[in-house]
């Protein structure tokens, strides 16, 4: 049974501090390599930061993926899980619905500036019940502010909700290939090819081709991450060449496969 066909009632809270009177508290975790977090939501909002390594966060909406840089904003009670890829230090921070309203109730990727590294950083080391006129008030008011004014990064991979096309794409999730076509698509659903890349960019708010790349790219990290070479994982996924590979990848992320490689 997928996340999405799970009434959210079964489904954990797993917040250790609801009862700390602060909108915003902070809190950082060491995990192996592919560790796993279990489906499990929060009353409040979070943003998840990997200060090393990547996480990879499924939700029943879709997939996001934050290497170095990156963090994601699940906003509160989303049903979620989250993937270790490498060995990861996170930084979270979690926020009350009224602070929160303006980063949106939508799970997105966020750059991570400089100056917002370093006050999540730090927000680790403040108390639970910290002054809010104080130091450590101010850091935790400037971290909100930060985040807000966040770009917004292209590393999400939507599912579809039509039956027969959520399938499709679960299949090609489980063994991704660039070689694959519109047109293979199109005929495997019965379907004309306009109709398709209509029906395909209404479900997933992407054009099948970058609906693709997205998918061979968070298929790629993990596969860094555990340490297979680029050319393995470029030919793996259909890339013409390990060059081609790189330069998508770079463009996606702003560095070569080769830093990401365990």
């Amino acid at each position: 049974m997928s996340i999405g066909d799970r009434d959210t009632a079964d489904i954990p809270f797993r917040d250790v501090f609801d009862d700390t009177p602060r909108a915003v508290v902070s809190s950082g975790n060491e995990y192996p390599s592919s560790f796993e977090l279990a489906t499990h939501r929060h009353r409040r909002g979070q943003l998840l930061y990997a200060s090393a390594g990547t996480v990879a966060v499924t939700t029943p909406d879709g997939a996001w993926l934050a290497p170095s840089e990156r963090a994601v904003w699940i906003p509160a009670t989303t049903p979620h899980s989250v993937r270790m890829i490498g060995t990861v230090s996170t930084r979270s921070v979690y926020i009350e619905h009224d602070a929160a309203s303006p980063l949106g109730d939508v799970c997105r990727v966020l750059a991570v500036s400089p100056l917002l590294r370093a006050l999540l950083v730090a927000a680790v080391e403040v108390p639970r019940e910290y002054d809010l006129v104080g130091r450590d008030g101010m850091l935790m008011s400037l971290l909100v502010a930060e985040v807000g004014s966040a770009r917004t990064i292209p590393l999400a991979l939507p599912l579809p909700t039509d039956t027969r096309l959520a399938a499709r794409c679960a299949r090609f999730l489980e063994h991704p290939r660039m070689t694959e076509g519109i047109d293979d698509w199109a005929d495997e659903l019965g379907t004309h090819r306009r109709s398709f890349t209509r029906l395909f960019r209404r479900e997933t708010g992407m054009s099948f081709a970058q609906w693709r790349q997205q998918a061979c790219l968070l298929a790629a990290l993990p596969r860094l991450g555990a340490g297979a070479t680029v050319t393995t994982v470029a030919l793996d996924l259909g890339y013409e060449s390990p060059a081609s590979f790189s330069t998508m990848f770079r463009r996606a992320l702003g560095k070569p496969p080769s830093h990401y490689r365990g």
